[in-house]
């Protein structure tokens, strides 16, 4: 198993169950993010990560267990009680209105304003200037952060969804399955910026089921199967093979081999 590190997690959770009736979702997870740490939460189609990331991120509350951030224990009433303590997630669909610009999307809800009330505006000058150098940052070159979001790539949009966490203060970011729907570039430009949040020196949650993915930028690894942990392991401790073969039930397909060698030779 992974060693503890000296330092406080970010956000830990500690035997953590979240039911739904007589479903159980999640039973007695235990979870850990460091700061300048990736890692890695990876299972198949119903191991539980969408509950396990609303609950990290304010949608769920715990049935059981507790969550702690910093070291002390937290009850999150809702998203904006866990972005208040520095936990911003990057859903699948991104929150993004395609239709409006890069700079409307980066600023949604928390726009710069300048001049004296009542006529306070936004400083759409200031905004735009912002955006141009926070993407430049990442690598990202905009023609003009006038355009509409939904003109950039999957990659891109990906991207800035990110980059605006960061800017807005996030300490532990959550990556819901970045890398889903993207092609090799595009997934190579996503991945790319999780190591540059790493090295920024936020804790980067990434969840995903594709391990060729997580494998390369990842840390920790925490596996789930059916709402529990099969455990948690270094990068060192653990191969990409045997990775994917505790995904895809090594058990398993052995005793399938098995079965398969036993028919061939009957």
């Amino acid at each position: 198993m992974a060693q503890a590190a000296d330092s406080t997690p970010i956000v830990e959770l500690r035997n953590v169950s979240k039911r739904f009736g007589s479903v159980v979702a999640l039973r007695g997870i235990s979870f850990a993010a460091r700061a300048g740490e990736v890692h890695c939460l990876l299972g198949d189609n119903g191991a539980g990560k969408s509950t396990l990331i609303k609950t990290l991120s304010g949608v769920h509350t715990p049935t059981e267990g507790e969550m702690l951030v910093q070291g002390r224990p937290v009850r999150f009433s809702s998203p904006r009680d866990a972005l208040d303590h520095g936990i911003a997630t990057v859903f699948q669909d991104l929150s993004m209105i395609p239709l409006m610009s890069i700079t409307r999307n980066f600023f949604l809800g928390r726009e710069p304003v300048k001049g004296a009330f009542p006529f306070r505006r936004f400083d759409m000058q200031a905004a735009d200037a912002i955006v141009a150098e926070e993407l430049a940052n990442i690598g990202i070159t905009l023609r003009d952060p006038q355009q509409a979001v939904g003109t950039l790539s999957g990659g891109e949009r990906q991207c800035v969804a990110i980059a605006r966490a960061v800017y807005h203060g996030a300490k532990v970011l959550i990556l819901d399955e970045p890398t889903s729907a993207l092609g090799v570039h595009q997934a190579g430009i996503v991945l790319r910026y999780v190591a540059q949040a790493r090295a920024r020196g936020l804790a980067v949650i990434f969840i995903t089921h594709n391990i060729h993915h997580a494998y390369p930028v990842g840390d920790t690894f925490t596996l789930l199967n059916r709402g529990t942990s099969l455990g948690t392991f270094a990068k060192s401790e653990i191969t990409e093979t045997q990775v994917l073969e505790m995904m895809a039930g090594g058990r398993e397909l052995q005793q399938m081999r098995a079965e398969l060698g036993a028919e061939a030779t009957g």
